[in-house]
Formats: structure tokens, sequence, C-alpha cells
């Protein structure tokens, strides 16, 4: 009882917040820029333009198809190799948006299939252009159906973070090892305090993700 007392003192606790606190900077960051540019990749993909659409589908499942921790180290050790020097958090943020984006872009084309073609047809024979269509038409019932597969996907994105500790980011999975690293017996207190915190960031984001689709529905 001891042990758990002195690993989750108020100093640590505190440092793990700070950590917690480097992990929602790089998680709001990361959806945001993911979820502009993934949308705009799945409508190209969608949009089916000569030669882009094809080219984006190609590096979407390209990006797809590789793990996050490499993507990680490709953006952290391989940008400098050609001039670019992001530091850390940097490097996470771009590669979280990286491999997210490729996400988004699948679930944003997937959904805007969901929509029966006689939607956008409808609304271009009233004189709209098709990204007018796209735009006032299809989008708002696509991102509707699309909001419970994209907050999943979001949470994944925010206990992904953690991957980050391997290129010595300061969030809250690299703070819980600092501590534990000072004695052995804090692993277990560690591990649960990790458990709660992102049980709470996960649960919150879920919960205002149904309750956003319950009032979108």
């Amino acid at each position: 009882m001891q042990t758990w007392i002195n690993a989750l003192s108020w100093l640590n606790f505190g440092f793990l917040l700070k950590g917690l606190a480097v992990t929602l900077f790089i998680s709001v960051f990361a959806i945001v820029l993911s979820f502009i540019l993934g949308s705009i990749l799945g409508i190209i993909r969608y949009a089916k333009i000569r030669f882009i659409s094809a080219i984006v589908g190609f590096i979407i499942d390209i990006v797809r198809n590789l793990p996050l921790l490499l993507i990680i180290f490709f953006t952290y050790f391989g940008l400098p190799n050609i001039g670019l020097r992001p530091g850390a958090i940097l490097s996470a943020i771009i590669a979280m948006t990286i491999f997210e984006s490729s996400m988004i872009a699948e679930i944003v084309r997937s959904g805007i299939q969901s929509v029966a073609v006689g939607q956008i047809e409808g609304a271009r024979s009233t004189g709209m252009t098709f990204v007018q269509a796209l735009w006032h038409v299809v989008l708002p019932q696509a991102y509707r159906h699309m909001i419970p597969t994209i907050i999943g996907q979001f949470v994944s994105l925010i206990k992904d973070t953690s991957l980050a500790t391997i290129i010595v980011v300061p969030e809250l999975m690299q703070h819980a090892q600092v501590i534990y690293g000072q004695n052995a017996n804090y692993i277990v207190p560690m591990f649960a305090a990790l458990t709660l915190l992102y049980f709470i960031v996960c649960f919150t984001l879920s919960a205002i993700g149904n309750r956003l689709n319950k009032r979108l529905a």
C-alpha cells in the first residue's frame, strides 16, 4: 500500500498530468489536421479526377499499410536528411496527421458513397455544380453517417500517441516511464494510473461523439 501511495504522490501525479497535457496537445492538432486533410483526400478519391484520384488512392493505400511507428521514425530521423528538422513533438504531430489522414480519407470516401446517387443527381438537376451538390447535399448526410467511425478513429489516435515515447516526446507514457524508471515497484501503480487517464480521455471523446450522433440522427 505504501508503494502505491509513494508512486502516486502529488509530485508524481502532477508529472503525469504534464505528460497528459502534451498527449492532448498532440492529439488535438493531429485530429484537426487529419480531419481536414483526410476529408480533402477522401473527396478527391470519390470524385475520380483523372490521374489525380488514382495517385492519391495509391499513396493512401501505401500509408494505410505502414506501421505508425515507422512513419514516426521517418519524420523524426528521415526528414533531417532532406533539410527539415522538426522537433520531437512536431514530428509526432506530422506522423500522426499523415497516418490518420489516410484512414479518415477512406472513411470519408465510403461515407460519401453510402449516400444515394439520386441525391447528387437531384441536386445537379436543380442547377447546382458538382462541388455545390457535394458541399450542400451529400457531405452533410455523409458526415452524419461517419460520426461513430471517425470518433472511433480519433480515440485510436489518442491511444497511439503513446508510440511517440520512442522518440522521447514528453507525453503521458514517457512520463510514466521516467517515474517507474526510478523505482521498479512503481510499475503497477503507474500502469493503473495510465489506464485511468487514458480511459477518462477516450471515454469522454466517445461520449461526446455519441451525444453528437444522437443530436444529428
